[in-house]
């Protein structure tokens, strides 16, 4: 009896944390997406009554927007729909579904050029401080890439692991932070590059970055990496010119 409400009560919890991560999702999609544009977002009520859940699951989704910068909570004016500029873009939630929505070559662009800032300097700093085993992920994520070539891996992860490899491996605990970012942003980035150029990322320019990283090269491991994403900004510019689209 007792193991039965043991386990009860450790499911009914769960359970609720995934409504309340599904209502979060649906609202999340939904306000990056534009539908309260022109109309007011509902009220915990309203919400509850629309999603079949509780008036608890409803308000901590709504305490979560919130957090995230995509609601706020007014006197007498109820929840309300911030502007973008109020959104937590580093928040991978926030980022997916930007990414999720009709995407533009536009944000493409100013995603690369965040890349451009943060990750050749990891990348120096990688040279400087990376470890052995920060080494070996190095090199494990350019294996994959070069197994993929040959269809035995996915291009997509392998190219993502490499990064997020490169980002470790700075040691600096800030940069790590971005590795969920980086991850979450290239695989939209990298599918749109890709199918511009016709063909997968350079095997051989990530082979330099990884070549002066094992080198200790601060210097030539910056270039390498500022090479590889200016070469993506390259051809953002040229889909701009041609009016390409996601």
């Amino acid at each position: 009896m007792s193991s039965e409400l043991t386990g009860s009560g450790e499911f009914k919890p769960e359970l609720g944390r995934n409504l309340t991560y599904g209502l979060l999702d649906n609202l999340g999609r939904a306000i990056v997406t534009g539908r309260f544009h022109h109309e007011a977002f509902p009220t915990e009520a309203e919400l509850a009554k629309q999603h079949g859940v509780s008036r608890s699951v409803t308000r901590e989704a709504v305490k979560m927007l919130t957090a995230k910068g995509l609601l706020s909570a007014r006197p007498r004016q109820g929840t309300v729909v911030q502007p973008t500029s109020s959104w937590n873009l580093f928040d991978t939630d926030v980022l997916r579904w930007l990414l999720e929505r009709q995407f533009s070559i536009e944000l493409l662009k100013q995603f690369s050029q965040l890349r451009v800032a943060i990750e050749p300097e990891a990348a120096s700093l990688a040279a400087r401080f990376a470890s052995v085993q920060s080494l070996r992920q190095i090199n494990e994520g350019l294996e994959r890439m070069k197994a993929a070539e040959r269809g035995a891996d996915d291009t997509l992860e392998a190219d993502i692991a490499f990064h997020v490899a490169v980002l470790r491996a700075s040691g600096n605990p800030f940069y790590m932070q971005f590795r969920e970012v980086v991850a979450t942003a290239l695989r939209t980035s990298i599918r749109f590059t890709n199918r511009i150029k016709g063909r997968t990322a350079s095997v051989a320019d990530h082979t330099a970055v990884r070549d002066a990283i094992a080198a200790g090269d601060a210097d030539r491991a910056h270039a390498a990496m500022r090479h590889l994403i200016t070469d993506v900004l390259r051809l953002i510019d040229q889909a701009e010119e041609k009016g390409a689209a996601i």
